[in-house]
């Protein structure tokens, strides 16, 4: 019987060179690496000693993750800080690195996007009625991310 390819068994060096590429390819987080050598099923004992070897060659900094993550999604995707930080979360880097993270979004550009995209989303949202109309950019602003206080304020500059 033939042996799928995701069953190809790999050697500690081999599971190690594989990594670094996986991780010189674009920053990872350390839940990302631990999947893939989960995918590669490694041993525990094997995992540990890649993800050390990892981090201590710099293939695998969170804090690097955390930042270039931010600064991709914020000017690429647009997306506020409450998006942002959910995603994060889900890859399980910690609060303090979240912070740090977030040093890379210039407080006036971020206000400058989230009016950009209320002025290019407001001619979009077919409502007559200008309550409703503003209901739905709020909504659209929230979706992608944005703080509520900070969306009032932004949207009080416009006409509806």
């Amino acid at each position: 019987m033939k042996a799928n390819a995701s069953e190809k068994s790999y050697t500690v060096k081999e599971a190690t060179i594989k990594l670094m590429q996986f991780c010189a390819y674009r920053d990872r987080s350390q839940k990302e690496v631990q999947e893939k050598l989960r995918e590669m099923r490694m041993i525990p004992e094997a995992c540990e000693k890649i993800t050390i070897q990892l981090m201590r060659e710099n293939f695998l900094n969170e804090e690097r993750f955390a930042r270039s993550f931010v600064r991709g999604k914020f000017r690429i995707k647009k997306w506020g800080r409450i998006k942002i930080k959910q995603e994060l979360k889900k890859r399980e880097i910690s609060t303090p690195l979240i912070k740090l993270g977030f040093t890379e979004i210039d407080p006036s550009e971020y206000y400058s996007t989230l009016n950009d995209l209320a002025e290019k989303k407001l001619p979009l949202i077919k409502e007559a009625n200008s309550y409703k109309k503003k209901q739905k950019l709020i909504s659209f602003l929230h979706q992608k991310g944005y703080e509520f206080p900070i969306i009032i304020e932004v949207l009080e500059e416009f006409k509806f």
